[in-house]
């Protein structure tokens, strides 16, 4: 399958590799997130967190508090985890 923003995506990707590495598991979701921003700034790519997410239902915007956690050059949005194991719901976000 090839990706719409395959470079971009695997630019991003490596950097999240990157933290990984050098950081280790069992942090918390936010530790990765500002590390992972860090990574993003030194890469030059813009990015912006906690991007408020509206639903539209029946035409009407309502605000349910759902937000992105990075939005990577206005293309890419990433949703982090920290978990041990990816469950069902994880996929659904």
């Amino acid at each position: 399958m090839k990706l719409v923003f395959e470079e971009l995506t695997e630019k991003i990707n490596g950097l999240a590799i990157n933290v990984h590495k050098e950081s280790g598991p069992g942090l918390l979701e936010n530790t990765y997130k500002q590390c992972l921003d860090y990574e993003l700034q030194k890469a030059n790519l813009s990015f912006q967190s906690e991007v408020n997410c509206p639903i539209i239902y029946k035409k009407i915007k309502i605000s349910c508090g759902f937000s992105i956690d990075l939005l990577v050059e206005d293309k890419i949005i990433i949703e982090l985890k920290s978990v041990d194991k990816i469950i069902p719901i994880h996929e659904e976000q």
